[in-house]
C-alpha cells in the first residue's frame, strides 16, 4: 500500500516578510501610508504633537487588524462578524399553530373509566393552602429547621 504524506499546520499561514504574513505586513504598510498621508497633509497647519494625537488611533487599529486575536479569532473576523450583527435585520416572530386533539375511541374508553376529563382542573383545598402557608412560614422563621411536610 502506498504511503502518501499529509500536510499538516495548513491553517497557519506562511512567513513572507521576516516574521510577518502577509496580510499583517499590508496592514502594517497600509496603516503607515495612511498616517503619512495624514502627516504630509496636515503638518502646515498643526503641531507635530497634534497630528500624533490624530494618528494613535489609526495606528493602533491597523496594529490590532494585523496582531490582535480574539478567542483565537482575528481582529478582521471579529469586526466583520460585528458588523454583519448591527447590520442585518432580526425579526423573530413566533406563531403557534393550534391543533386540534385527536381523541380516539381507545383514549375516550380510557378517560372515562378512570374518571379522567379534559376539561376538569385540580382545584387545591383550603386545608392544602394553609399547609403550604404554615410551611412557607417556617423556613423564613427557622431557617429550613425541623419542618415536617407531612403534618
Amino acid at each position: 500500500m502506498r504511503q502518501f504524506q499529509v500536510p499538516q499546520f495548513i491553517e497557519v499561514e506562511d512567513k513572507i516578510f521576516g516574521p510577518l504574513t502577509l496580510k499583517q505586513f499590508l496592514y502594517i504598510v497600509g496603516g503607515g501610508g495612511i498616517t503619512f498621508l495624514l502627516y504630509a497633509f496636515l503638518r502646515s497647519f498643526l503641531p507635530l504633537f497634534i497630528i500624533f494625537t490624530l494618528a494613535a488611533p489609526i495606528i493602533t487599529f491597523f496594529f490590532a487588524l494585523a496582531f490582535y486575536k480574539i478567542n483565537g479569532q482575528p481582529f478582521m473576523k471579529i469586526l466583520e462578524n460585528a458588523l454583519s450583527h448591527y447590520t442585518n435585520s432580526r425579526l423573530y416572530i413566533w406563531k403557534k399553530v393550534p391543533r386540534p386533539v385527536a381523541i380516539t375511541e381507545e383514549k375516550s374508553e380510557f378517560l372515562h373509566r378512570n374518571n379522567f376529563s379534559l376539561l376538569k382542573k385540580r382545584i387545591p383545598s383550603a386545608n392544602e393552602g394553609a399547609k403550604l402557608q404554615d410551611l412557607a412560614w417556617s423556613v423564613e422563621v427557622r431557617g429550613g429547621k425541623n419542618i415536617n411536610p407531612q403534618a
